[in-house]
């Protein structure tokens, strides 16, 4: 009797370590699986940025892009060039900005960023003869090179 009661003590044991473990390792699979998302900081990413580009704006917008964005991007380091394409009938443009990492990318730091948007914006507004910035960002995000 005392062997089958000993018995039942490990079932009963063992069966509670496995309830503990599994709970363990359930609350972690969201951790884990998370995890996983840093092995993209080490492949090319694109920049992905839409703006609202009035059509009446577009040719000021596309040259001041250039005289100002575009050097800026070519001296930063893990920049592998950009695309600029422009949807006429929503008045919108899609920048697509690849960098050689994502490391790379979020590097530089957020002040340098703001210092080119502020003077990209001075420009807008000086050859406007405008008081406020009309390209409104809609969105901005990452996508990674499916392989």
């Amino acid at each position: 009797m005392k062997f089958i009661s000993a018995f039942d003590k490990l079932v009963k044991w063992l069966l509670y370590l496995s309830i503990l473990i599994f709970i363990i390792f359930q609350n972690n699979l969201s951790v884990l699986n998370a995890s996983t998302m840093n092995q993209y900081k080490e492949l090319s990413i694109t920049e992905e940025l839409r703006l609202s580009v009035p059509a009446k704006y577009k040719k000021v917008w596309l040259s001041i892009e250039k005289q100002i964005w575009e050097p800026w991007l070519a001296n930063q380091e893990g920049f592998l060039g950009r695309q600029i394409f422009y949807n006429e009938e929503k008045e919108e443009a899609l920048l697509l900005v690849n960098w050689e990492s994502k490391k790379l990318w979020k590097n530089i730091p957020i002040v340098e960023i703001n210092k080119i948007q502020d003077l990209f914006e001075k420009n807008v507004k000086q050859n406007l003869k405008i008081s406020e910035n009309p390209f409104k960002f809609i969105y901005e995000g990452e996508l990674f090179n499916q392989k």
